[in-house]
């Protein structure tokens, strides 16, 4: 996950989940959607920053669960790291 402040005044989203991080296409679009559905829950709380996600191969491994809890985990500190600032 990369981060930047923005001038937007709320929080931005990008995705970047290759084929090497997941094979198919319906893989891939799942873990868009899981990224996209814990970013909107989270962007109340976040700063205004972009976001960049980068999907690893592990990730296309991986449960949804985990995947959500990894999402929630690196939004938790994003907000940690913006409110030391």
């Amino acid at each position: 996950m990369i981060t930047r402040p923005n001038e937007a005044g709320q929080a931005r989203l990008g995705l970047a989940v290759g084929i090497k991080a997941a094979g198919n296409a319906v893989q891939r679009n799942r873990l868009k959607r899981l990224a996209r559905e814990s970013f909107r829950h989270a962007q109340q709380d976040l700063p205004p920053v972009d976001v960049v996600i980068n999907a690893r191969p592990v990730a296309g491994k991986s449960s949804s669960v985990e995947i959500r809890a990894s999402l929630q985990s690196h939004w938790d500190r994003i907000v940690r790291r913006c409110a030391r600032s």
